[in-house]
């Protein structure tokens, strides 16, 4: 998901949210191997030389985001401060690959950039990007780094402020970021019997909240409860939603189709479950979010 303040995806799309902030990243997911001719998604155990992959720029990293960069994913709009989960991360993996803080360079990237087939000018890229089959198509994802959920954003005292179930939100008028998996859960899992409303971004989606042109908004969970306790407070997360399928949605960080670092990327990830610090990055810069009831 762009899901997100941002555009998430879940924001997100996109960005992509586990829904519950106290519990550590669960296990995730292996890029499906695909690969574009001549390529190879898996790293041989030597072949992740620390500080010498084959990155767009020898020696150094290069780590891709849209802009707006919003919390709690980053903060102060400032994706090299290390701040913010997301930014944390990013950090987190650079080190496990060889290239400390003063060898990364950040570079701005649309949401919808970033999942769309073609070249990249980012050697990985991390914006809430939940891992799908029909985006595997297009590029690359690392194994995933989160576990996400899709929340329901409406104003306090409204008709949806008391929603329960799916069955509450059949009348609504409900608006999403396109290119999200906020958008897909929106118009595959919700289903409402009026068309959904589509933004270019997430800013365009709580405008219309805010300005009454819609009931509700769908973003991730994370996303959700910092919009609701900072930026519109006269607004509520009223549920999530429960994953497709039984399975969890997970954000993975983005690489081109065919990249040589997407197996080193996935080992980085895993180390970094493995070792209890993606946890520990969950725990300190998601850990103020709530639990939300699942709408049904």
């Amino acid at each position: 998901m762009p899901n997100a303040l941002a555009s998430s995806g879940s924001r997100l799309a996109a960005v992509a949210v586990t829904a519950l902030f106290l519990t550590a990243v669960g296990c995730a997911p292996q890029p499906d191997g695909s690969a574009a001719p001549g390529h190879s998604t898996t790293a041989a155990a030597g072949t992740c030389t620390p500080g010498a992959l084959p990155t767009l720029t020898g020696g150094r990293l290069t780590i891709g985001t849209d802009n707006p960069a919003y919390a709690p994913w980053f903060t102060g709009n400032d994706p090299a401060n290390g701040k913010g989960f997301e930014s944390a991360v990013a950090y987190a993996v650079a080190k496990r690959l060889g290239y400390p803080a003063a060898k990364v360079t950040w570079t701005k990237v649309p949401f919808n950039s970033v999942i769309a087939p073609g070249a990249k000018r980012f050697d990985f890229d991390l914006d809430q990007v939940s891992i799908s089959t029909q985006r595997k198509a297009a590029v690359d994802f690392s194994s995933g780094y989160y576990d996400v959920q899709q929340a329901l954003v409406a104003m306090k005292g409204s008709k949806l402020a008391g929603a329960h179930s799916l069955a509450d939100l059949k009348h609504a008028k409900l608006g999403a970021q396109i290119g999200t998996t906020s958008l897909d859960v929106l118009r595959d899992d919700v289903r409402p019997d009026r068309q959904p409303a589509v933004y270019q971004s997430n800013d365009l989606a709580k405008a219309a909240l805010k300005d009454g042109q819609v009931d509700g908004i769908i973003m991730d969970l994370p996303t959700a409860f910092y919009v609701t306790s900072a930026e519109v407070t006269d607004a509520k997360v009223v549920g999530q939603f429960a994953d497709s399928g039984g399975k969890p949605e997970q954000f993975g960080l983005v690489l081109d189709k065919g990249s040589r670092l997407t197996g080193c990327v996935t080992r980085a990830v895993d180390q970094l479950r493995a070792d209890g610090t993606l946890a520990a990055l969950d725990k300190r810069w998601l850990s103020d979010a709530v639990h939300a009831p699942v709408l049904k």
